[in-house]
């Protein structure tokens, strides 16, 4: 017999160790998820593509960041596009990781809240985010100081419509003849006109209305 033998032998002096199933479970319910196993729940239980939760999957404190944004605005789509977006992109170029992000998860809802409830353009909040990564208060608070609100009034926008068609003749007419690339040209005429605020689709579907009028 060698030493190594005895290590297969029962000690008499150790009583023998026995585990519960509840007590796995209790174990395993401490353990913190797998970036795997939190990469299909995202894309079976929140409907993200497999490119999205592997991103977000990389590093434990930024799907977290996801998750209470996605379960305060309610759209796990959006909440993936803007963390792995904007959010991560600001990151990166400040070389921070993500739990020195200074946008707080509530304070991002509430930014995208503004989207979802037209108040602002997923364009125009872009800019708001950038204030409030700079200190200067929520998305709330930037909106109004700096009159940010998308215009919505239609009467407004066909005004301003109006005042490009009648200042653009040549564009009109080529437009009319076929050249339907064009219609970039009027929408970017239409939201410089408008400083960005101006409803993209209520501006595309009066806009397209009044040039095939």
């Amino acid at each position: 017999e060698d030493a190594h033998d005895y290590r297969y032998f029962p000690d008499p002096d150790l009583l023998p160790l026995e585990i519960s199933p509840a007590e796995i479970e209790a174990v395993r319910a401490d353990m913190p998820e797998l970036p795997e196993r939190r990469k299909q729940r995202f894309m079976t239980e929140l409907g993200l593509s497999e490119y999205d939760a592997d991103l977000l999957v990389q590093v434990r404190e930024l799907a977290d960041y996801f998750e209470t944004v996605a379960q305060g605005c309610g759209d796990a789509k959006l909440a993936a596009n803007w963390v792995n977006g904007e959010v991560s992109n600001t990151l990166n170029a400040h070389a921070l990781e993500p739990v020195q992000n200074p946008v707080s998860a509530a304070a991002l809802v509430q930014l995208l809240v503004r989207i979802q409830d037209n108040t602002v353009s997923n364009r125009i909040a872009r800019d708001v985010f950038a204030a409030m990564w700079a200190g200067e208060g929520s998305a709330d608070t930037i909106i109004e100081q700096k009159g940010l609100k998308q215009i919505t009034d239609t009467g407004a926008i066909e005004a301003m419509i109006d005042a490009i068609i009648a200042d653009n003749p040549a564009q009109v007419a080529e437009y009319r003849a076929g050249k339907e690339k064009l219609f970039g040209f009027f929408v970017g005429q239409a939201m410089k006109a408008s400083r960005g605020k101006a409803n993209p689709a209520a501006l595309n579907e009066m806009l397209k209305k009044k040039l095939e009028g």
